[in-house]
């Protein structure tokens, strides 16, 4: 006769005592299994979802500020570096990758008097960079450009700049593209510039007169930046102009410094923009709909709401933040289009907000990820909180990062907040989730080892990796037993998570609901 043996694995809400301050703090069976990658110092640390250490590597310098898992196992980081020119949050300069077992594979120094990374890169498919740089350019320079010298503070500007990077070697590059927003500028202040205009006919081009509240060098403070290779587009985002802009990828570098050629025919100039239309003289402030904002990107298009863009809705000055989904408007050939002299949305397509909104409020760095079943994750930056929403909008995996620029902090101790009052000393700038059967897993050792913070209080949560399927679908197999979670047999109980383990190494997983 035919044997089947059940196994109820349950994952509990976890509910601790008023003391604890950091770790794990929920994880529901809700929450999609896998592996939290986050660099607070110059440790870059995985964990699972029970916040138990799962690998880590450890550089000689300061994250600056985004780090990335590639699909061979290998970490891509960047650093943060001194200079004599370049400063301010989100300063980089160094761009490093490490193989699995943390041996330095390549480097370089993204820095000079004349460019510096900052806060992010992308790698290609091709296994190129997309590398995110301040470019300086001086008093004569931006005075020549149109800019309005009584508005210029620091008596120098600091615009981006974009290198598309081949590595070679341990340590050099091969420079393939490069696009540099000071090529696609417009102004209204000095009709005697060549790139005198009205700035509200040329959504395309950047209005160097416009900087918000802010006047220095650092006027744009873009933040993020991502590809598309279906589209070959790549978007960017401006924290001070609260704008993210999208450009055309299959130029030349020739073609990129002009306004037209690539696939769009546009150049290198802004195919889409979006967030404040009042920064092209269009809009009022009661259009602006982006607030200082962090990490957009394009949702995979096999991920729910597939080839829109997601942000971090940081909400500068407006008091609280959001997730917002964007769906740009795209005609039947591809291109992005203006109604009444505006790029679209006049809204969101989709916003997460706390139920009282100034609950979730991370008023600088931060990020945001879809995830595979539909869950969001979202990185609180400021404050460290890492947390993943389900479609329902229900948090099911909370998490406090316990470590500090300083290294881990103590349990039960309340986190100090930083110099300027905004945010707590173990402030991340970015968190991101791999499932496990990402390709740069296979043949790894993810057994969890310890939690990160000091004197952790101990549970008995055990996250499942070992999920996998070593033989084709067999209609004829038996089932057998496994264990619980606590190596104990247990009664069904809605919310638990049942695995099916077969006669011939099959292994099925289900989730029972209610």
């Amino acid at each position: 006769m035919r044997r089947i043996i059940f196994l109820f694995v349950f994952i509990p809400n976890f509910l601790f005592t008023q003391n604890q301050t950091l770790g794990l703090f929920q994880y529901d069976s809700g929450s999609i299994d896998g592996y939290t990658l986050f660099s607070p110092n110059e440790y870059t640390y995985l964990i699972d979802n029970c916040g138990k250490l799962v690998h880590s590597w450890q550089s000689s310098y300061m994250p600056g500020n985004s780090a990335y898992l590639l699909e061979n196992g290998d970490l891509l980081r960047t650093c943060r570096t001194t200079s004599s020119v370049f400063s301010g949050g989100g300063i980089g300069g160094r761009v490093e990758r490490y193989d699995w077992d943390d041996n330095l594979l390549w480097s370089y120094d993204f820095a000079d008097n004349n460019y510096h990374q900052h806060h992010d890169i992308e790698l290609m498919p091709n296994g190129n960079i997309l590398v995110l740089c301040w470019e300086r350019k001086l008093l004569i320079d931006a005075i020549l450009a149109g800019r309005d010298p009584s508005t210029l503070v620091d008596n120098e500007l600091w615009p981006t700049y974009i290198i598309e990077a081949e590595p070679q070697g341990s340590n050099g590059i091969n420079i393939v593209w490069e696009w540099h927003f000071w090529d696609h500028l417009v102004q209204d202040f000095d009709p005697s510039k060549l790139n005198y205009g009205t700035v509200e006919n040329h959504p395309e081009l950047l209005d160097i007169n416009f900087y918000g509240n802010n006047g220095k060098k650092d006027w744009l403070h873009c933040n993020s930046i991502d590809y598309n290779a279906d589209l070959d587009q790549i978007v960017i985002s401006s924290r001070k102009l609260s704008e993210l802009y999208i450009i055309d990828h299959s130029t030349t570098t020739s073609q990129a410094a002009s306004h037209s050629g690539g696939i769009y025919g546009q150049g290198g100039d802004i195919l889409y923009r979006w967030g404040n239309p009042i920064a092209y003289n269009n809009g009022t402030s009661a259009d602006q709909q982006l607030f200082g904002q962090h990490d957009v990107q394009w949702i995979p298009n096999d991920l729910e709401d597939g080839g829109k863009l997601i942000v971090f809705n940081n909400g500068m000055n407006r008091g609280y933040s959001s997730v917002d989904v964007i769906l740009p408007p795209i005609d039947v050939n591809n291109n992005y289009y203006l109604s009444n002299n505006v790029f679209g949305p006049s809204f969101p397509d989709w916003t997460y907000t706390a139920p009282n909104p100034t609950d979730f409020y991370a008023s600088y760095i931060s990020g945001v990820q879809r995830l595979p079943n539909g869950n969001t994750l979202i990185c609180d930056g400021a404050h460290g909180i890492f947390f993943e929403i389900d479609s329902t909008e229900n948090i099911v995996w909370n998490y406090v990062n316990p470590i500090s620029s300083n290294g881990p902090l103590v349990q039960g101790n309340s986190i100090p907040l930083n110099n300027n009052g905004n945010g707590t000393i173990n402030s991340t700038f970015r968190c991101q989730r791999y499932l496990p059967s990402f390709l740069g897993f296979i043949g790894r050792n993810l057994t969890p080892g310890n939690y990160l913070e000091i004197n952790p209080i101990v549970t008995s949560c055990n996250m499942i990796t070992d999920i996998h399927q070593t033989s084709s679908h067999n209609k004829n197999r038996e089932l057998l037993y496994i264990t619980d979670l606590l190596g104990k047999k247990t009664k069904l109980k809605y919310n638990s998570i049942l695995l099916y383990q077969y006669d011939d190494g099959y292994v099925e997983k289900r989730l029972i609901k209610k």
